[in-house]
């Protein structure tokens, strides 16, 4: 892997230094995605895999070419767009996956911090120093992303040599979780004003626990909603559309040149579980977790 990257680099260095402003999503993404690779050595990694993607799709394709008979024109059309497409995919799906990455942190984080807050709280009471806190809190791998975070923490300390305040600021600058970041930072406020950090984590876990309350609650009701939209249009719809053409057949057995038989197959086995996939496609993205 180094040697590829290395290859990537010295190939495709001068191309991502010339044209890297135009991929600033992966700039930002990178660090807060818990990729540890620099920006120029990723991208170049990025544009040696599409070349790479491009002419072995190209090899395959040639190679399968040679065992099925289709015209010259087909022939050329498959040896111009297919390639194409094979490396344009790679591309994209490199260009977009430390985003994605990104996301599943901040929802892992997002998901976890009521909890995490109101434990730090009551370890708080005790009166034990941040370290312990922030120690403790990194052991529970329960919490996800959210552990990984505090075990950053704990590493600036301990590793580094940072005190805990620029320990915890330098992970609340990377974090890609807005929320942890303004937890982290009034943190730090807190402290260096001398403020009481007991009372800041209880009243911000009580926070984030209603807004956790509120937010399931909203998605039970819509849930609600969608059940309702699914009898009507997934079940009762389809059932009277088939039910339709069984009464249609009798009268004409054809519609716009289509045998209805056909159209009842087509129905049952290709559009009904497409519709359901997609409904639970949208379910999947407007999921919370609990």
């Amino acid at each position: 892997m180094a040697n590829f990257n290395s290859l990537a680099d010295s190939v495709f260095g001068g191309l991502v230094d010339k044209y890297g402003e135009n991929f600033s999503i992966v700039r930002t993404s990178l660090p807060k995605a818990d990729i540890y690779v620099t920006f120029r050595t990723y991208m170049s990694g990025v544009f040696m895999t599409s070349v790479v993607a491009y002419v072995a799709s190209l090899v395959m394709l040639l190679f399968v070419l040679r065992f099925v008979a289709v015209s010259f024109m087909m022939e050329v059309v498959y040896v111009l767009f297919i390639p194409f497409l094979v490396g344009i995919s790679a591309m994209t799906m490199m260009v977009f996956y430390p985003y994605q990455k990104l996301t599943e942190r901040k929802k892992s984080i997002e998901t976890n911090l009521p909890f995490v807050l109101t434990h730090m709280g009551a370890v708080a009471e005790s009166g034990v120093p941040p370290y312990v806190i922030f120690k403790l809190i990194s052991e529970f791998n329960e919490y996800g992303q959210v552990a990984n975070e505090m075990k950053k923490i704990v590493r600036n300390m301990d590793n580094f040599g940072l005190d805990p305040l620029k320990a915890v600021k330098e992970v609340a600058e990377r974090t890609p979780s807005d929320k942890l970041k303004q937890m982290l930072l009034g943190f730090v406020t807190t402290t260096e004003s001398g403020g009481d950090v007991k009372v800041f984590l209880k009243n911000a876990g009580d926070s984030a626990l209603f807004d956790w309350r509120i937010k399931r609650e909203r998605y039970l009701q819509s849930l609600d909603a969608y059940s309702e939209f699914y009898t009507g249009i997934m079940i009762a719809a389809p059932l009277f559309i088939i039910a339709l053409f069984a009464v249609m057949n009798m009268i004409q057995p054809t519609i716009a040149g289509f045998d209805i038989l056909f159209l009842v197959k087509v129905s049952i086995y290709g559009i009904v579980p497409m519709l359901n996939l997609g409904f639970l496609a949208f379910l999947q993205g407007t999921e919370v977790e609990m």
